[in-house]
């Protein structure tokens, strides 16, 4: 393992808020494309992000009474074909409105990697996204240069998505790298049990359809990452290691944590069962 510091980003909510305004309307512009009898609202996607994965929420549509009123195939077979379909329909749309600028990179984000790109950190991004998605926000968040310095792990590469840790656990080990020398930002609950189950460190940075959920296990909990004045500020949620950011998290907050003592809810897990690659 090379002691490299590594900073690992989810990415939907944490490179910017993309669901209300990303995904959200993706979905719903797929199922009028396809003239599906479906429409979420927002409160509907509230509880549509809490399963990880584009293609897992699709799926999530198919009751029996769904699949009767949109005549779709009733064999398992037809229904992974149409369901692959719609998503990739779907990840269309998405990656149009990223290159549309419909969602602004969230605070703090283009300086935190320039900051780890400088410092000679490994960077790379986990999510359980499209990777076409996944690398258009990227891309969008912190530019072509810095986005060209990333690992990229996502969609389907692992069969177990978030809060399985698998596509940390394959993170970690096609970067070769310690846990114990890697950070994670993730702003959902979970994200931040796959980070942790994985044994690694999370930080927090919480996001619109998140903002209420469980984040105990977090070695720090924040508003945004922050910019200077003029632009968004950090707030503290919760800092139990006591690491103590001022008005944005910076690069010496990160490596404290890194330095600090796991707490009681930091555990190193080990897992038996082989990730696929």
């Amino acid at each position: 393992m090379t002691a490299v510091p590594t900073l690992i980003f989810d990415c939907d909510g944490v490179l910017a808020d993309t669901e209300q305004d990303g995904h959200l309307r993706a979905f719903n512009e797929t199922f009028a494309f396809y003239d599906l009898p479906a429409r979420w609202s927002v409160v509907d996607y509230a509880e549509k992000v809490r399963i990880g994965g584009g293609k897992e929420r699709l799926k999530s549509l198919l009751t029996p009474e769904f699949v009767v009123d949109a005549g779709l195939p009733r064999d398992i077979a037809g229904q992974t074909e149409i369901v692959a379909a719609w998503h990739r329909k779907k990840t269309e749309i998405y990656t149009s409105l990223v290159a549309d600028g419909v969602m602004p990179p969230r605070p703090g984000i283009a300086r935190i990697v320039h900051a780890a790109s400088t410092a000679g950190w490994n960077l790379a991004c986990a999510s359980t996204s499209a990777e076409a998605s996944v690398r258009a926000v990227l891309s969008h968040a912190v530019g072509a240069d810095l986005a060209a310095q990333f690992s990229v792990f996502a969609g389907d590469v692992v069969p177990a998505k978030k809060p399985a840790p698998d596509i940390y656990l394959l993170a970690i080990n096609e970067l070769g790298v310690d846990a114990d020398d890697v950070i994670v930002i993730e702003d959902s609950n979970n994200g931040l049990r796959a980070a942790v189950g994985a044994g690694l460190r999370t930080v927090v940075t919480v996001s619109t359809f998140t903002v209420d959920e469980d984040f105990s296990d977090a070695s720090l909990v924040v508003s945004s990452l922050g910019d200077p004045s003029p632009g968004e500020t950090t707030r503290v949620l919760n800092d139990p290691l006591r690491i103590g950011p001022g008005a944005l998290v910076s690069l010496i907050d990160l490596s404290r944590i890194l330095a600090a003592p796991r707490f009681k809810h930091e555990t190193h897990v080990h897992y038996n069962r082989k990730v696929a690659s």
